[in-house]
């Protein structure tokens, strides 16, 4: 993808250089325009290329936040959320210019309301920060996409990862929101009630928004106690049918699986290879069960019948917590062990999410259409909720294998669309991802189009993500 093929917005140099000028005087040291702090900010885990913004700035409450968007809105500079930089599909870029807001500063929890069940935190907060900080509670917060994200910019793209299966997605455990529109005004979203029938349903719609609406300064999130027990293991399987059909199985039968992985042959070649494992090299799916001492022996037992009647393996299950930890370990170094299969390669991690009736049918098509194509891409799966990701590996530097990889991509987002399902299932929109939203939503793009015309009048609200534009 070159820059020429991303959406264009138009800077606006006379507006940042009147901007950069009050916000250094403003913050001093808390505001940056040198080159690197500035690409830093650009950069992505993503081969979509940098596109810098002017400054970045790093405020330390919701006032400061709304003092920076209303400089910006007064000249008509583009405004940047900040977390962690993990986002996949260019969330961060700046395509034209204006001031990133690094809100890694506003870090702060809260407060804790351990007899509700809820915690209220800054952004900046990270999950596993969030997690350390929660230990003596005896409670702990579940999402889990994998990266050290900040929970600021995990309710930003509605992230979900490996224990979505059993506790939702950031959609379903972000109570409330503190944000600040494009206005300069701080609004709460909801109060910390449980559920609610008041007005419109605000938190969720700033949840996903990827920071194209208002930037996120607070969140009060819901908490789980930590379950008595847990056990984990991993089952091979002949066929990624068979898995799927054991995932299947599982689910229909109310088993409460925490976690339920799929990682393809490839992938677990390169697990084995990468994290010295010896796991058969076909089809696995990873497991985990939360409950009692009693419940996830149980629940392990029950899914290895189930498992058996689809050809898979012995499933070998643990609830030695040294052993879990290696396991999801080598499930969390996917990443790192992908790129061992071809070295020097640069990454596009990509993700789509259908019915789970149609994931076995999608991801054979998918492995037949990345042989076709002669692509090296493993494949990792949440399949307990339909969703799996494809890192292709290529070289940068090759226009003919960058457009094999686009290629192979628009497909893979066509064929969910097609059955049923989304061009991403927990990545977001983004970049990259512009060009599928019409062909999924249709119409309603265009109602998305209204409620950002609304909110951000002057488009300075992370422009050139998400939304398309008009043909």
């Amino acid at each position: 993808m070159a820059l020429a093929d991303l959406q264009p917005v138009a800077r606006n140099d006379a507006g940042s250089a009147a901007v950069v000028g009050i916000l250094k005087q403003r913050f001093g040291e808390r505001f940056q325009t040198g080159q690197a702090i500035r690409g830093q900010h650009a950069h992505s885990t993503t081969y979509i290329p940098s596109q810098l913004p002017d400054g970045v700035v790093f405020p330390h409450s919701t006032e400061e936040v709304q003092e920076i968007v209303r400089v910006c809105g007064e000249h008509g500079v583009p405004v940047i959320p900040f977390g962690t930089g993990t986002s996949l599909e260019g969330h961060v870029n700046a395509p034209g210019g204006g001031i990133c807001i690094d809100m890694m500063q506003m870090n702060k929890v809260l407060a804790v309301h351990a007899e509700d069940l809820d915690c209220t935190i800054e952004p900046g907060v990270t999950r596993e920060e969030l997690n350390t900080y929660l230990r003596d509670t005896g409670l702990f917060f579940p999402i889990d996409p994998g990266a050290n994200a900040s929970l600021g910019g995990m309710a930003s793209t509605r992230a979900s990862g490996t224990n979505a299966v059993r506790y939702g997605t950031m959609r379903e455990n972000v109570l409330s929101l503190t944000a600040v529109m494009a206005d300069g005004r701080a609004i709460t979203t909801a109060k910390r009630a449980r559920k609610s029938s008041a007005g419109y349903d605000l938190t969720r719609l700033l949840v996903g928004s990827e920071g194209t609406l208002g930037v996120i300064t607070g969140l009060t999130l819901k908490l789980y106690g930590i379950p008595q027990a847990i056990s984990g293991g991993v089952c091979p399987f002949p066929s990624v049918d068979a898995a799927c059909n054991a995932v299947i199985t599982t689910i229909q039968m109310g088993v409460p699986v925490a976690r339920i992985e799929l990682v393809n042959a490839l992938c677990m070649r390169a697990l084995n290879g990468y994290a010295k494992l010896d796991y058969p090299e076909t089809p696995c799916l990873f497991l985990e069960f939360h409950g009692t001492d009693a419940g996830v022996r149980e629940q392990a037992e029950t899914f290895g019948e189930i498992a058996a009647e689809f050809g898979g393996g012995s499933f070998q299950w643990t609830n030695v917590a040294e052993e879990r930890a290696k396991l999801w370990k080598a499930r969390h170094d996917a990443y790192w062990a992908g790129l061992s299969l071809k070295p020097g390669a640069t990454s596009l991690s990509t993700d789509v999410c259908v019915p789970i009736s149609r994931l076995a049918e999608c991801i054979n098509e998918t492995e037949e259409d990345i042989a076709r194509s002669g692509l090296i891409a493993p494949i990792v799966g949440h399949v307990g909720d339909g969703n799996f990701h494809v890192m292709v590996l290529m070289d940068r530097d090759d226009p003919k294998q960058i457009e094999a990889t686009e290629a192979f991509v628009a497909r893979l987002n066509m064929r969910a669309i097609a059955m049923d399902g989304t061009c991403t299932g927990e990545h977001g929109v983004g970049q990259g991802k512009i060009a599928f939203l019409p062909h999924e939503l249709g119409a309603g793009v265009d109602f998305m189009r209204s409620i950002k015309q609304a909110l951000d009048p002057d488009n300075i609200m992370n422009p050139g993500k998400v939304l398309p534009l008009r043909a």
